[in-house]
């Protein structure tokens, strides 16, 4: 995930302002969404396509000819109680690109696109297919107690569901859109925060809690609108959980369309690596350009994602080399308690959470 975001930071999105634009569906939808990765993309398509028609026209109301904007889009599987919520998150390009010379009209092709794939994991797998409507629903799927809602701590059933409002907030027949968070060209730290939390895993371990009777306890980070703020797992409505999340392989999460795209006619001139491969001489298609240099040394991205330099020396600020990797659990114990340091694991600190939403006058 860090070295992912790093990396469409510094080699992919251009130095423009950034929107992310959520896009939710009624849950009828997220089943189907599920199953069929085809009509996933189809539905991704059709937003996508609005997204940017919607910048184009703004664009040519200023008198700009064939403006275009690109998109990355995390199509993300999981909601915040463990359940199946197939979305999006798409970092939309704030605004949009001109040239003096004319370009090829439409959106590029998106990359990873497989209009002849076919799903049939539903017509394989009919365990999996429960499995997959009890974590849209929010009920265990096999065993004695299938059908059953998870246990929801703190729930009030007197309150009625009503859907969330917000600035740059609309819902319609189940469908829900947000596009109110935005960070500036300038705010570096604020992109890769961004960018970090559309990448983010699907769980946060230190919110899971094994109780004495095995059940698992889930914190949510924040309370529901019913009042919700934990659920109790049977250890078999985890297994089926983690199951229906997991996508199956070679299906492409990460999509970009628009200028972004890895053939659009437009990308050399935009992304940032293939104006340093210009720049420097290279020839090559901005795809294979923004390709190269992608691993990062792991001490610079532990600096990136939780802001501690490893590498910094305690007593003279000087730089540390490393000159050896301990593996052995035994040894590193001994050292760690010659040192009176803690000997036992501990919970890894989580990323940085997103960034405030910017408000622009209305």
């Amino acid at each position: 995930m860090a070295e992912r975001a790093a990396h469409l930071v510094d080699r992919v999105l251009p130095a423009v302002p950034l929107r992310q634009w959520v896009l939710t569906v009624p849950h009828r939808l997220r089943y189907l969404m599920a199953w069929d990765h085809r009509l996933c993309r189809a539905v991704l398509a059709v937003y996508v396509r609005v997204l940017c028609g919607w910048y184009r026209r703004r664009g040519r109301r200023r008198g700009l000819a064939d403006p275009r904007t690109g998109t990355v889009t995390a199509i993300q599987r999981f909601g915040g109680g463990l359940n199946l919520h197939v979305h999006y998150h798409t970092l939309v390009l704030d605004g949009v690109f001109v040239r003096d010379e004319a370009g090829e009209a439409g959106c590029s092709r998106p990359s990873g696109a497989d209009d002849t794939a076919r799903d049939t994991a539903a017509d394989l797998s009919p365990s999996l297919a429960l499995m997959t409507a009890g974590a849209v629903q929010g009920r265990e799927a096999l065993g004695p107690a299938a059908g059953r809602r998870i246990a929801q701590v703190g729930r009030d059933p007197t309150r009625p569901w009503q859907p969330s409002t917000g600035p740059r907030q609309a819902y319609q027949d189940g469908f829900d859109l947000h596009a109110n968070v935005r960070v500036g060209p300038l705010d570096r730290r604020g992109r890769e925060h961004l960018v970090q939390y559309v990448l983010r895993p699907p769980l946060a371990q230190q919110r899971l809690q094994r109780r004495g009777d095995g059940h698992v306890v889930l914190t949510l980070q924040r309370p529901w609108r019913d009042g919700t703020r934990a659920l109790v797992f049977p250890p078999l409505a985890v297994l089926e959980r983690l199951a229906a999340l997991t996508p199956r392989p070679r299906i492409n999460l990460l999509v970009y369309h628009g200028i972004l795209a890895p053939h659009a006619a437009w990308r050399a001139a935009v992304v940032p690596a293939a104006a340093e491969s210009d720049a420097g001489g290279e020839k090559g298609s901005g795809a294979a350009a923004a390709g190269s240099g992608r691993h990062i040394a792991w001490a610079t991205l532990l600096q990136r994602v939780f802001e501690v330099d490893v590498l910094a020396c305690p007593r003279c600020d000087g730089r540390l080399e490393l000159l050896a990797t301990l593996e052995q659990p035994a040894v590193v114990r001994r050292i760690l308690m010659h040192l009176c340091l803690p000997a036992e694991p501990v919970t890894p600190r989580a990323p940085p959470p997103a960034p405030e939403a910017f408000w622009e006058p209305a």
